[in-house]
């Protein structure tokens, strides 16, 4: 079932999913499967993978010149989504990506997935490399989410980029698109993120999945100010709990977010990481009921595959 058919018919309950990221290059697909284990009980509806594109590193030879070179430190998910499929009955969502990607490239994984019957994807621009500071696009891929979106709508629409084969069987993909509580760090304000976010939906997104947040003010404030505008797709709150006391730094560096007063302070204060972990799990816990009572269609959990922590909030919860 597509991600949009199982929001219809919980028939007003929120429902529970979370994402993982594929394991480490060389690793068994076993310690995945380990940490999706202890969440299944919660009955999940679909499971996200998430895709990490690859890196470049530079390495000298001894006449001085540098070789480029690609090193994919994770596989693909298309992979990851079947045997997550297969092993636990469970829809999978892969995560599509622009960067690294051509416009080919996107269309055979999509095919691929379509073959597999992996009905729903969320379509995102990804972040850039490290090597390059900011993104750029594949010469022949696509720059915004919004054309990503746009290109998965036209195949199901059955519209391939090469319509010289005859019988082109169209595609039926739900489409998932990110959303950002606090505006994506590039937006030069609110208004233009919202408007962006409205063009994605126009071009074929079907629901919202929220970047993390740790107010909930600020996820009423983006959903109220995302039906103003026009946009009546579900939105779904993604959430994360605090983990360890490094996190209060590490992930407004890196996701761009600000973590409330009360919260920073209670676990700044924490003796230990594992006090850290106990204040940011019931932190989430109580976020999570509230926004349950408030109605959202679905708590998107991100796991870092690392279960403890989701297993704790889910059996508070559901």
């Amino acid at each position: 079932m597509k991600v949009t058919d199982h929001l219809a018919s919980a028939q007003g309950k929120t429902l529970f999913s979370f994402e993982v990221l594929p394991p480490r290059k060389g690793e068994n697909i076993q310690n995945l499967f380990s940490n999706i284990e202890p969440l299944m009980e919660f009955k999940p509806p679909f499971i996200d993978v998430t895709y990490h594109r690859e890196e470049y590193v530079y390495q000298r030879h001894p006449n001085g010149l540098l070789e480029k070179k690609t090193v994919r430190k994770r596989p693909g998910t298309v992979g990851i989504c079947a045997a997550i499929k297969n092993r636990f009955d469970v829809d999978t969502v892969p995560h599509l990506i622009c960067g690294g990607f051509s416009k080919e490239e996107t269309e055979n994984a999509l095919i691929d997935l379509h073959f597999l019957g992996i009905d729903t994807v969320l379509a995102l621009r990804g972040d850039p490399i490290k090597s390059e500071g900011h993104f750029i696009p594949n010469p022949n891929g696509h720059a915004y989410a919004a054309d990503l979106i746009g290109q998965v709508h036209d195949l199901n629409k059955g519209e391939y980029l090469n319509q010289e084969q005859d019988e082109t069987a169209a595609t039926n993909f739900c489409i998932g698109t990110a959303g950002y509580p606090e505006k994506h760090f590039e937006a030069p304000n609110y208004g233009a993120d919202i408007r962006y976010l409205k063009h994605k939906v126009d071009r074929g997104a079907n629901y919202i999945v929220t970047q993390m947040f740790f107010d909930n003010e600020q996820f009423f404030s983006f959903e109220k100010r995302c039906r103003e505008a026009g946009i009546t797709v579900p939105i779904i709150p993604g959430l994360k709990p605090l983990t360890t006391k490094s996190q209060l730094t590490m992930l407004p560096r890196s996701f761009y977010l600000s973590i409330p007063e009360a919260l920073a302070e209670a676990v700044h204060l924490a003796p230990d990481n594992e006090a850290a972990r106990q204040i940011g799990i019931e932190w989430c816990i109580n976020q999570s009921k509230e926004l349950m009572a408030h109605g959202v269609p679905c708590l998107h959990y991100y796991t870092m595959s690392k279960s403890e922590s989701i297993r704790r909030i889910a059996a508070a919860l559901f």
